[in-house]
């Protein structure tokens, strides 16, 4: 099991390796007007990719951690300094529990390993992480076109022509493969539609403060040529009660054992708005988002990022320039919690690689029945 070995051997992949061996992947802060790659060497190189969000989106940053706790490894495999390679890593991001369920399955397989075998077998494990993440979203995108169709009647009637009418989709942040090693989670099904045949349009929030809807779902899904609009975020609402939206759809950072789900701020809001308009709310999630120690949504951590985001804009200037600007008074405060958490009550349906189920305990231990067992 490998890594590809060129971005040009599968362009949809977000990690590769170079000709030379080295880890590769884009950095998502220069996207979309640059495609700039980046190179992970150490384990320096993983915690600033993710601290920066040069790699965001749950799955991607736990494959990355995977990595750097490989690297370190390979410095270093004794006992403390394994301990202070995860602790450096587990303190990148605090919401998204992917970081931590990888650091501890890269941990887990060569504590009990003499120090020689530890670096082969950690690398062995994060590259197992990185291809098992492209397997699972695949599912994932299976399971969700699956449920798509079943809703929608119409999809299997008529493909490509739906009676007239392409299928509405809306997303919030991105979910895609750019959040992921590939195919993305709440994108993973719109692909999957997308290489049937099945004729769509997806309404994209900018997901303000750092707008990874605008600037990376609308690219992903122009690279795909899958139909979008971008919106402000809060023209969801107003395009829901207009009939304008089919389905909502997102993925999440962290699920409680009850099956409430922490995804990027402002999902909270879109769910509402889809249960008071009638329209179904999934949420696209691997396992490895799975956090059973938690009873509730009320215990996951929610990550307080720097006001910057939102005293301040970023964007090209029509001399294309890449170019900051402020759009807040001088003196007035800002606050930026980056994720809110929304109750299992809104959430319709979760999407895992093993099949759709309720979102509640019972319907997740349907499904992961030693995960969730009493």
């Amino acid at each position: 099991m490998a890594l590809e070995s060129s971005s040009a051997a599968h362009p949809w992949r977000t990690l590769w390796l170079d000709d030379a061996g080295v880890v590769k992947t884009l950095d998502q802060t220069r996207l979309p007007f640059a495609q700039v790659e980046i190179a992970l060497t150490s384990l320096e190189d993983c915690a600033r990719a993710i601290e920066t969000m040069q790699v965001r989106g749950a799955p991607l940053i736990g494959a990355t951690a995977a990595i750097g706790l490989a690297l370190a490894l390979r410095e270093a495999p004794d006992e403390a300094s394994l301990q202070r390679a995860a602790t450096r890593l587990a303190a990148t991001r605090p919401t998204a529990v992917n970081l931590h369920w990888a650091l501890a399955r890269v941990a887990d397989a060569v504590v009990p390993l003499a120090m020689p075998q530890r670096a082969r077998h950690a690398w062995a494990q994060a590259l197992a992480i990185v291809e098992e993440d492209v397997a699972v979203n695949a599912a994932i995108g299976e399971q969700g076109a699956a449920l798509a169709r079943a809703h929608f009647a119409w999809l299997a009637q008529a493909p490509g022509a739906h009676q007239g009418r392409a299928l509405q989709w809306l997303t919030h942040c991105n979910a895609g493969r750019l959040a992921t090693v590939a195919h993305g989670t709440a994108l993973a099904p719109i692909y999957a539609l997308h290489a049937a045949g099945v004729a769509q349009h997806v309404w994209v929030d900018e997901t303000r403060p750092r707008n990874q809807g605008a600037s990376l779902t609308a690219w992903e899904l122009g690279q795909a040529g899958i139909a979008h609009t971008v919106i402000a975020d809060n023209a969801g609402g107003q395009l829901m009660r207009a009939g304008a939206v089919d389905v909502v759809i997102v993925g999440c950072d962290r699920v409680a054992r009850n099956g409430d789900v922490a995804n990027k701020i402002g999902t909270y809001l879109k769910a509402l708005a889809a249960r008071d308009c009638g329209l179904p709310f999934w949420v696209a999630c691997p396992a490895s988002t799975f956090d059973p120690s938690l009873v509730s949504g009320a215990e996951i951590p929610i990550e307080e990022r720097s006001a910057r985001e939102v005293t301040h804009f970023s964007g090209r200037n029509e001399r294309g320039e890449w170019t900051e600007v402020q759009v807040t008074p001088d003196g007035s405060p800002a606050r930026n919690p980056a994720f809110d958490v929304t109750p299992a009550r809104l959430v319709d349906a979760l999407i895992t690689e093993r099949g759709v189920c309720a979102a509640s305990e019972a319907g997740l231990a349907a499904l992961w029945p030693q995960r969730f067992a009493r």
